[in-house]
């Protein structure tokens, strides 16, 4: 009996994210829906900034060189740094044309407290958060500015390459891309990217700008403007790559999953449309019960002590020299020790992590 429930368990784990991600290639085909060539909105990117002296001034360059009218946007940094971010900043900011405001904070009080703060300056129509340490694609800036020609659309982020990382993060990557332009194609999705998340100013103000309690404010704020009806989407033409830490990288990941199983948490007790409920009922299955589906199925193979139990646990070892699979049995373990870390802290404040050189020039 113990073997054949491990056995439905984990059909179960692998057949429901297999269905789902056979349903989004089919909402992949779908057309985006429809822009106008109306006027670009003004702009107030918001960058918080903690010890970013050596990356801030390449951000600068590569927001500047984004190619959008200098006079319709405005960079606001939120500063709590001890190694001279904000001087860096403003002589670049000088230098490219770009107009900034800094705000130094006295003390750090985690990344959405300083995204409030940096809100209560923000002028433009529409407001984008960004990372000192990631950096655009050619014309990121304005192709996700264009979408807000449509009414309907509330908010826009990126797709999102590592600069580095192990060929686990890679794979992860390019899987994760799809089920994000999917399920924008279908309604919106649930998560953001804080490299580039752009919000219409007035629906932010709505919400009463980012929430607080839980680390994921990007994808949070997303995911209560598609409950407003809006739609949050992640199109191919906006792209965005991240650094990734050379150390710690384990415990970047597992703070990340931290931050999104809050947002589920959180976010399933609201009412959503019909076309986002698919979308948001099943990512929440996925990142909060899917893992423990799993690890329910490997106590009972290791309770069966039968040649069958330990013929299926070996042979799920033996998969993991297939990348894709490799990559999915690490993630769930991601979400796994993140589920328990969450018990303990929300991270939403976290100790700086080292990450490789920016890059030279421009993406």
């Amino acid at each position: 009996m113990i073997l054949e429930v491990a056995i439905a368990l984990i059909t179960l784990h692998f057949a429901v994210p297999i269905a789902y991600y056979a349903t989004v290639i089919k909402w992949m085909k779908r057309p985006w829906p429809d822009v106008a060539n109306a006027d670009l909105p003004s702009v107030s990117i918001i960058i918080p900034t903690f010890n970013e002296a050596d990356v801030i001034g390449k951000r600068i360059i590569n927001i500047a060189g984004q190619g959008y009218p200098l006079d319709k946007m405005n960079v606001i940094l939120v500063d709590s740094s001890s190694d001279g971010t904000a001087d860096e900043a403003e002589r670049q900011a000088r230098a490219s044309g770009l107009r900034l405001s800094i705000l130094r904070e006295e003390e750090r009080r985690g990344k959405a407290e300083a995204l409030n703060a940096g809100l209560k300056l923000a002028t433009g129509d529409v407001v984008v958060i960004a990372d000192a340490d990631a950096f655009w694609g050619a014309n990121a800036l304005p192709n996700a500015m264009s979408w807000f020609s449509n009414p309907k659309i509330g908010a826009v982020s990126c797709v999102k390459t590592p600069l580095s990382g192990n060929s686990t993060e890679l794979s992860y990557r390019n899987l994760y891309n799809v089920l994000r332009v999917g399920e924008s194609k279908k309604f919106a999705t649930p998560i953001f990217h804080g490299e580039l998340a752009a919000f219409r100013r007035d629906l932010l103000m709505k919400l009463g700008g980012f929430p607080t309690d839980i680390g994921a404010d990007d994808s949070h704020t997303a995911t209560r403007i598609a409950a407003m009806g809006f739609r949050s989407i992640i199109p191919e033409n906006v792209t965005c790559a991240e650094l990734v830490p050379t150390a710690g990288f384990s415990k970047w990941k597992v703070r990340r999953a931290q931050h999104l199983i809050q947002n589920f948490i959180k976010a399933i007790r609201l009412e959503y449309p019909s076309d986002f409920k698919p979308i948001i009922y099943t990512e929440f299955y996925l990142h909060v019960i899917n893992p423990w589906i799993l690890a329910a199925a490997v106590v009972l193979l290791l309770m069966n002590h039968g040649v069958q139990a330990m013929a299926l646990l070996a042979a799920g070892l033996a998969a993991a020299a297939w990348g894709p699979y490799r990559s999915w049995m690490v993630q769930q373990l991601y979400l796994l020790v993140a589920s328990v870390r969450n018990l303990r802290s929300k991270e939403l404040m976290w100790d700086k992590q080292k990450k490789p050189a920016a890059p030279k020039s421009d993406l």
